[in-house]
């Protein structure tokens, strides 16, 4: 593909396709069969029978989010939930406010969802009402289930994944277009506010756009400035839709890279490929981080360059669910998506890739961006044998 090196207003791109579905209306469409819910319940009331408990109040946005498919139970992106639900071995409760109600009922909650609300007066703690049903029929705070609840949600269900795969294809297309557009005398801010007008215009939320342009590539989280973009730069996209959380990170380069340069976007991608050596079914969060923080060296980069930046973990209703840290240890499922993110001065590797029975499969990816192999080794024990992907190369205009 021919990348022009020109800028042109960002231009709405038609909702065509079922991948651009407003969310409101896909979590009401979601799941006509029952079985996504029906797989969520099991795993709810499986934890319930190991806590020796009746009921448990879900009150975070992941758990909602997760439970009720995608629906989005916010208003403020800085907000907490305006809805809670209580699942007990009867069924469930989704309690919102009235002036809620008719927004959510219409526009944001499953089908199966609708005939449980109990609406309460808009001055009513939702929340507080949900733990006290709980509570009152022998059942816990969400807090008291938290582990248990953040494992129920890392196996994705099939219906899950589709919505993800669509949702990194979007995303993922719309970085190609923007750095495709993008100038070096152009201002990350403004790089930056064409990324989020595209990500809302997927129907999805700008939980984090990142832009750093060369004069500021020391920082791992650059908040976009109106510093220009120069001869290089990054940009992260976190975006959220049907309560799922796709992250990627793209360079593009304004003329061609440096040897070091493209040694070190190299030796990057081989940290990555160890991580995710130990991230397959069977595996061990604690094993794959402690693998993959000691392959910087091994990459020939400092010992500690991991202790400079999070290197990202588990994926899906939050950032990361959970996101690795030293001592940190958890089983590894099938069907289980992770956004690992190694990075050091000057380069990182970013995607949301999907861990299943039959290999990895990279969500965030558009066929139009630039690629290079990388070999995923051997895991350790020998159960799983090397698998060359596909990952992002750098964009040189």
């Amino acid at each position: 593909m021919p990348f022009p090196n020109t800028h042109a207003p960002y231009a709405r791109v038609p909702h065509t396709d079922a991948s651009h579905m407003d969310a409101s209306v896909a979590a009401r469409s979601a799941d006509t069969s029952g079985g996504e819910h029906a797989e969520k319940r099991r795993r709810v009331l499986a934890l319930l029978d190991a806590a020796s408990a009746n009921a448990v109040a879900l009150t975070s946005q992941a758990a909602l989010a997760w439970y009720l498919q995608g629906a989005r139970t916010h208003v403020s992106l800085a907000g907490g939930p305006i809805v809670a639900a209580v699942v007990d071995r009867d069924g469930e409760a989704v309690h919102v406010t009235s002036n809620e109600e008719h927004r959510l009922v219409a526009e944001e909650l499953p089908s199966w969802a609708q005939p449980v609300v109990v609406a309460h007066p808009w001055h009513r703690d939702v929340v507080a009402t949900a733990e006290a049903q709980a509570l009152a029929a022998g059942g816990l705070r969400e807090e008291a289930l938290a582990a248990g609840l953040r494992n129920a949600r890392q196996s994705l269900h099939a219906e899950e994944a589709a919505r993800y795969r669509i949702l990194g294809r979007d995303v993922a297309r719309l970085l190609t277009r923007e750095l495709a557009a993008a100038r070096p005398d152009e201002a990350e801010a403004d790089l930056a506010a064409r990324l989020t007008a595209g990500v809302v215009d997927l129907g999805a939320e700008p939980l984090v756009v990142l832009v750093g342009g060369d004069s500021r590539a020391a920082h791992r989280h650059p908040l976009p400035t109106r510093a220009p973009l120069g001869r290089r730069a990054m940009a992260v996209v976190c975006a959220r839709r049907h309560g799922l959380i796709l992250n990627i990170t793209r360079w593009v380069r304004f003329g061609p890279r440096t040897a070091d340069e493209r040694t070190a976007d190299a030796r990057i991608l081989g940290v990555e490929a160890v991580y995710l050596s130990g991230s397959r079914p069977g595996g061990s969060l604690q094993r794959a981080f402690d693998a993959g923080t000691a392959a910087y060296l091994a990459n020939g980069f400092a010992s500690d360059e991991w202790t400079r930046h999070h290197q990202g973990g588990v994926a899906g209703y939050a950032g990361r669910d959970p996101r690795a840290l030293p001592g940190l240890d958890l089983g590894l499922g099938t069907d289980v998506a992770f956004a690992w993110n190694p990075t050091a001065a000057g380069c990182k590797v970013e995607d949301t890739i999907l861990s299943t029975q039959g290999g990895f499969e990279v969500l965030s990816v558009d066929p139009e961006w630039p690629t290079v192999a990388s070999v995923v080794p051997a895991s350790h024990d020998g159960a799983w044998a090397p698998q060359v992907l596909d990952r992002p190369d750098v964009l040189e205009l």
